[in-house]
């Protein structure tokens, strides 16, 4: 569907990727790997070549009022407008597209490439030191690393997408707990009838981010109250509580990131 980065793939690529079947996961998944390396170690004028072609085309397509959903168009040309002549506007070709709505969490495992576009998310990672970036960033690519450490297993969007679980300790809590131990987020959601509210001591420390509402806050381990509010950030320790005081008519919503032990 997208002859440009079929040109770049190169047909003996592109035949290797079609012929995989979906009963042979790790054929697809080299096939895969042989295509995404063969993007990215594309020669930069005959990228910037294709890449120009493309978006030439999907303009025209767009102002004749054709559909260009099938070479995701509209990403394709707003991506290009914010990096233009980057490697990166091709990438979209081996991700899914997900449109995350209000209270969805997404995990991503280790080595799995991932470009965030445009909305307001929490997000919480591991300890890493080794970021390795594809594109879309006037940051450092680099291509060798990338190429050798991304894991290319496919998967649908809907498989990385899980919902947030009411705590049965407390109503007003909401758990995102990954498959990984390293980490947990909870959204702590307080109505305006709540005046006084507990956040509870945890065997772990903890970061507190408030989202919306205002409260004073006091705990054992702080020597004033804290005023919180939109923007505060708050490190609790280890068994530690902190109790707040809510003075914010629309009650308040939190997130806490933590490990659960």
């Amino acid at each position: 569907d997208v002859p440009e980065l079929r040109a770049l793939i190169g047909e003996v690529a592109a035949e290797q990727l079609e012929r995989s079947g979906s009963d042979d996961p790790r054929g697809v998944s080299a096939a895969l790997r042989v295509c995404f390396t063969r993007l990215m170690k594309s020669e930069k004028k005959f990228f910037v070549d294709q890449l120009n072609m493309l978006v030439k085309r999907i303009s025209q397509e767009a102002a004749e009022g054709k559909d260009t959903s099938g070479s995701n168009g509209d990403l394709l040309l707003r991506l290009h407008s914010q990096y233009p002549g980057d490697i990166g506007c091709f990438t979209i070709y081996f991700l899914n597209l997900v449109r995350l709505e209000p209270g969805e969490a997404l995990f991503l495992g280790a080595n799995e490439p991932h470009a965030y576009l445009h909305g307001d998310c929490v997000e919480i990672m591991a300890c890493s030191d080794n970021t390795v970036r594809a594109g879309l960033t006037p940051k450092f690519i680099d291509v060798l690393t990338l190429c050798e450490m991304l894991n290319y297993t496919p998967a649908p969007s809907s498989s990385k997408i899980f919902p947030a679980a009411q705590s049965q300790l407390d109503p007003h809590v909401y758990l995102y707990d990954p498959p990984v131990p390293d980490f947990t987020i909870m959204r702590i959601e307080i109505p305006a009838s709540i005046k006084l509210y507990l956040i509870s001591a945890m065997d772990s420390a903890s970061i507190l981010l408030v989202i919306q509402g205002t409260a004073m806050g006091t705990s054992t381990a702080a020597a004033s109250e804290m005023s919180l509010q939109r923007g505060s950030v708050l490190f609790i320790s280890a068994n530690e509580s902190i109790s707040l005081h809510l003075s914010s008519p629309d009650g308040m919503l939190l997130f806490r990131a933590c490990c659960l032990f």
